[in-house]
């Protein structure tokens, strides 16, 4: 009978396979630590938020904030950052942080920035008890430096649910209201992830790669606005699982680690100042939220 040393090619494919399968079990091992680890998160009891008065937080509906303002924003033009230009008197990012104040269910503040822009907003952050963590180049890199700033104390320390939710919002969407902020805080309290978004209104097409086009059916589309709420623990493990597949927001981030993601309803209003208009657009949206029924002219109300 012959041996596989007689056959140096076999014993070759042998090793090969052997390396193939210890690969396979090691992927499939981490994966699968990946899952157990989401699930054993997902197991926790939810809160009911609802059953408080809307102003007050119960314990368990209260998130801490990622505030994303460490953009390059090229397609706002001027140079600078755009979340630093005025809206209504105030820098576009303190309308942000205000909004997420007055919802009366965050908590502690972090907002992520360009090293550059420390000296102009340092000042006025403190005085809004914002504090501050520099970002990296993309997005998603600003998201792991909050995230990273969060786990240091006082956070690690506080082990009341109040340190159990992370709230990611753009410091560029300054019109987000505070009702938007309590019902989707309220929402990842109860189910573990949840994001605003709102229905896709305008018609969609596609374009093919001869130019012709075809109508997308929008019925189940909806365009995700921020915040984007989530258990500290659900979003920092799909951060440390990630590896480098492009992402557009944090919720694609989670529902690749196979959790699922809670929409709530939310207004068109909380737009991102993306270009130039948007800033006119903001402006005219403030305006009509400022406008008292004194400003309104006789037999209008």
């Amino acid at each position: 009978m012959r041996t596989t040393s007689q056959f140096p090619g076999w014993a070759s494919a042998e090793v090969k396979r052997y390396d193939w399968f210890r690969y396979l079990y090691l992927v499939l091992s981490i994966a699968l630590s990946s899952r157990l680890q989401i699930m054993a998160v997902s197991s926790t009891d939810p809160v009911d938020c609802q059953s408080a008065a809307s102003e007050t937080a119960l314990p368990g509906c209260v998130a801490d904030a990622i505030v994303v303002a460490a953009g390059r924003g090229r397609r706002f033009g001027g140079g600078d950052n755009k979340v630093l230009f005025p809206l209504d008197g105030k820098p576009i990012w303190q309308h942000a942080v205000e909004a997420l104040r007055s919802s009366g269910r965050i908590g502690r503040i972090m907002m992520v920035i360009r090293p550059e822009d420390r000296l102009v907003i340092a000042e006025l952050a403190a005085k809004l008890e914002v504090e501050l963590t520099d970002g990296g180049d993309e997005r998603y890199d600003s998201v792991q430096a909050g995230l990273a700033a969060l786990r240091t104390p006082p956070l690690v320390e506080q082990r009341s649910p109040e340190a159990r939710l992370v709230a990611v919002h753009d410091a560029a969407r300054p019109l987000v209201s505070a009702t938007e902020v309590r019902n989707v805080v309220d929402a990842a309290a109860q189910t573990g992830a949840a994001v605003l978004a709102t229905p896709i209104s305008g018609t969609l097409k596609r374009r093919g790669e001869q130019g012709n086009t075809t109508t997308i059916d929008r019925n189940e589309l909806w365009e995700a606005l921020t915040p984007q709420v989530f258990r500290f623990e659900i979003i920092d493990a799909a951060y440390r699982r990630w590896r480098g597949r492009p992402v557009t927001d944090d919720a694609e981030m989670v529902e690749r680690s196979g959790f699922p993601v809670t929409l709530v309803p939310g207004s068109a209003e909380n737009l991102k100042i993306t270009r130039a208009e948007d800033l006119t657009l903001a402006h005219a949206i403030l305006s009509r939220r400022n406008l008292t029924t004194s400003d309104l002219p006789p037999n209008s109300q």
